[in-house]
């Protein structure tokens, strides 16, 4: 018996070792691109950390809690929507490069053109969020986009490299049509293994700003989060982004838990014409790495922005809550704290130049 059991565990240690060999869980920084990350003043003893401590769970809660309920706990008998997500299925390669349009494609892959460049973030279009096809399967309908429907990319955008933000497939399908990649510290190491070049690269650190194409320009901001795609966390650094045209500013906000930092961009950078920010898959556990629905006013008006567009959400079910239940909250507050919110369906065209913005409440009544 005891042989046995031996013979079971080291075949379950060379089964994980050859999975994590897989390319789909990239590469961890090393040689001139590691001295680089340790001369950052938000990396200390092996790790990025954030402006303020984050622990992994909020107070009352534990790792072991965490997973006994989200394995054994009740279940939620909302939290996939019995129907198909409605969405729409627009012509990317027809729209003109001149129009300014938002198009959102589910959890946070999104896809903007500003006066004349065009930028597409974290997209996931594989029907998993995960390292394996096995966990976070896509909701049905919520995954109607393919590499293929897009033009040629000026900018591929990645907040950090958590599977349901960069996506190795969809990445890998996209290398011949991505003119150049912006990404946070550390994470350029998972695309030089996958074959993108060096000088393809724009990897910066909180408050660098970056001039693109036609006098655009991107500015790295905090986010309060973390990283990691093995079990090593914090190896590459987590993002948000301030985009700015001479007439727009726009904040990307990726995935973040609630801090200063949001008065600290609000008050650099001034009001925002759009910010698109976390709604969804949330916890009260997760307080820390997560936005709560609660919160998202305070956000707002950190930020003194003007329109909202709510993503994470409508894809992939990370959390418990209802797969609704973010849109159905974000609208509660709009109405309560008088903030604008666009709401498109998945692939529904939103035109930037707009000042009026009025979208079908798509999420209703969907069994």
């Amino acid at each position: 018996m005891l042989y046995i059991i031996i013979s079971i565990i080291l075949l379950l240690v060379i089964l994980t070792f050859v999975v994590l060999q897989l390319p789909n869980f990239g590469a961890e920084p090393s040689g001139k691109r590691l001295e680089r990350l340790k001369k950052s003043k938000y990396y200390k003893k092996n790790a990025f950390y954030n402006i303020h401590n984050t622990p992994a769970f909020a107070e009352g809660f534990d790792s072991k809690k965490v997973m006994m309920d989200f394995f054994f706990g009740k279940k939620n008998p909302n939290l996939y929507p019995k129907e198909i997500i409605p969405n729409v299925k627009t012509d990317i390669l027809s729209i003109p490069k001149d129009e300014n349009i938002f198009i959102w494609f589910g959890h946070s892959s999104y896809y903007i053109q500003l006066n004349g460049v065009n930028f597409l973030i974290d997209p996931v279009f594989s029907n998993y969020g995960s390292p394996l096809p096995i966990f976070n399967k896509a909701y049905k309908g919520a995954n109607t986009y393919l590499p293929k429907d897009f033009p040629e990319i000026d900018y591929l955008v990645i907040s950090h490299d958590h599977y349901d933000h960069l996506d190795y497939e969809t990445v890998k399908e996209l290398r011949t049509k991505v003119n150049k990649v912006i990404l946070p510290l550390g994470v350029g190491a998972h695309f030089e293994k996958w074959n993108y070049k060096p000088e393809q690269l724009i990897e910066e650190e909180w408050w660098t700003t970056v001039e693109l194409k036609n006098n655009l320009k991107i500015t790295f901001t905090p986010a309060r989060h973390f990283s990691g795609r093995k079990f090593k966390r914090n190896n590459t650094l987590w993002t948000s982004y301030v985009l700015e045209t001479s007439d727009k500013k726009i904040f990307l906000g990726g995935d973040s838990g609630y801090d200063t930092h949001f008065k600290e961009i609000g008050d650099k950078f001034g009001s925002f014409d759009f910010a698109i920010l976390e709604n969804g898959q949330y916890n009260e556990a997760w307080r820390y790495i997560h936005t709560l629905p609660e919160e998202i006013p305070l956000v707002i008006n950190d930020l003194k922005a003007k329109n909202i567009i709510p993503v994470h959400s409508s894809k992939f079910a990370l959390a418990k809550h209802s797969w609704d239940e973010p849109l159905e909250k974000i609208q509660e507050n709009s109405k309560k704290h008088d903030f604008t919110i666009v709401t498109p369906k998945i692939g529904e065209v939103v035109k930037l130049n707009n000042k009026d913005f009025s979208f079908d409440e798509w999420w209703k009544n969907i069994k």
